[in-house]
């Protein structure tokens, strides 16, 4: 009997072939973790005239975690904060009780083709911390620990396994691993948390993987069973995400905003409509809140 809950994501196209394949939340499946938002996006290839900028926008009651494995983005933030995003790196910006950001192009890929892949994910804030202030904290690709284990390269972008753990912080315990395996690698993958009950998943970023021998297709979210430790074997190389951590319990999800209260996003709604969220320096334009 199959210890796996399988999700799909859904797909959809932001325009221009920029393919988003998002994760969580699934119906079946709200969150892994403190994870509540999984997107894969590309590989994609953008032509010259090509424009997939995100305007500014705003978030509450999460982290975003952004980390690529191909391009480069330009991060700004109503802080202030300007930081070029490129592969390897981690980037994780805390919205607490507010912050607004954009995702362009950097100037100098414009006018170029070029390409782009990586992982957006959003973790929820503990209770206590949904209305600190915000913060963006950048960890450059050096700075991420990366260990070989039984034909794996493990690099721990957030959290500690395997004798590793990374620099950058976070309030509550939370997993977020990128394992690139050779053909026919294996790795045990043992139980999180103290008591062993602590959530994980697994994504296979461009090849599929087995867990025990059941195979899993790529670009699917394999939640695991707690307690246990399975034997991950990758009959091709490939890049795979190791995600999890405590459950923070239920969250309310609205467009960008995260809360465990529903009348929190209401006011967040009303402010970005009022545009009471502080600006991004230098940004003119915004996304408008969604009309549903």
């Amino acid at each position: 009997m199959s210890t796996l809950t399988l999700l799909t994501p859904r797909e959809h196209d932001l325009g221009g072939g920029f393919l988003v394949r998002r994760a969580l939340p699934a119906a079946t499946r709200r969150a892994v973790g403190p994870f509540v938002f999984f997107d894969h996006f590309g590989p994609v290839t953008a032509g010259p005239h090509d424009n997939h900028d995100v305007r500014p926008h705003p978030h509450i009651g999460l982290a975003t975690v952004t980390y690529l494995f191909e391009g480069a983005m330009m991060h700004r933030d109503s802080l202030g904060c300007v930081q070029r995003i490129e592969p390897g790196a981690v980037n994780l910006m805390t919205a607490g009780r507010g912050i607004v950001h954009s995702e362009r192009t950097p100037d100098d890929l414009r006018g170029r083709t070029r390409s782009t892949h990586g992982l957006q994910l959003w973790c929820a804030l503990p209770e206590a911390h949904e209305d600190d202030a915000p913060s963006f904290a950048h960890t450059a690709a050096e700075q991420v620990p990366e260990i070989a284990q039984g034909g794996v390269a493990l690099r721990v972008l957030i959290g500690s396994a395997f004798g590793a753990t990374s620099p950058v912080a976070t309030h509550s315990e939370t997993l977020y691993l990128i394992l690139d395996c050779q053909p026919g690698a294996t790795l045990a993958l043992p139980a999180l948390g103290a008591d062993g009950a602590a959530e994980r998943a697994l994504y296979g970023v461009d090849a599929g993987f087995e867990l025990d021998g059941e195979a899993v297709p790529p670009f699917t979210l394999a939640v695991l069973e707690p307690g246990r430790t399975p034997t991950l074997r990758t009959p091709a190389a490939g890049r795979i995400a190791l995600v999890g951590g405590a459950s923070l319990g239920p969250r309310f999800i609205v467009w960008n905003f995260v809360s465990s209260r529903r009348e929190r996003i209401e006011q967040a709604k009303a402010d970005w409509q009022a545009q009471r969220f502080d600006p991004v320096p230098g940004e003119t334009e915004f996304i408008p809140l969604p009309a549903r």
